[in-house]
């Protein structure tokens, strides 16, 4: 779906300068708010051993049943939004850390899986005091957490949709 990006016809009367505010402008706002969150959660995944972004990967490895089929490496990529240049050295450190295992896929070597380990498990226990941790410092309601979170859902997929 081709998105028309230039601005509405109202938009084109405001002053450029208006435009330019550095308070104005989404793409400050989602990315200082990134910085916030990424920061409080530090001090949370710190006793883990856990980055962010590794944290974000043992989430999505949480999701799958611990008796089910592994994930594909392109598979995590895609839930995480995270090519596989940024993701390998990310697994490559979990699984240094005994926290995931990979294995070459046996019908197809081309693929890689990733399960976690049951040390890698095991931390899920200690994650569960995270998000209440995290939803106690935004000060909003669950419902409003849920409504943000739809919302930037949302707003994800349609900038991925959109050209330039």
């Amino acid at each position: 779906m081709d998105t028309d990006l230039s601005p509405p016809p109202a938009a084109a009367n405001t002053a450029s300068a208006d435009w330019l505010a550095l308070d104005h402008q989404l793409c400050f706002a989602l990315y200082s708010t990134s910085l916030a969150m990424t920061k409080l959660y530090k001090p949370l995944l710190e006793p883990m051993g856990l980055t962010y972004p590794q944290y974000l990967v043992m989430l999505v490895l949480w999701e799958q049943k611990p008796d089910g089929e592994a994930l594909t490496v392109s598979a995590l990529g895609e839930r995480l939004n995270l090519d596989s240049g940024t993701l390998t050295p990310l697994l490559k450190r979990l699984e240094a850390a005994g926290l995931i295992t990979r294995k070459r896929d046996a019908g197809d070597e081309r693929r890689v899986r990733v399960q976690p380990t049951s040390a890698g498990r095991a931390l899920r226990v200690q994650a569960l005091r995270i998000p209440p941790t995290i939803a106690c410092a935004t000060q909003c309601e669950l419902h409003e957490i849920s409504q943000l979170t739809q919302r930037l859902t949302v707003l994800r997929g349609q900038l991925q949709q959109a050209k330039a």
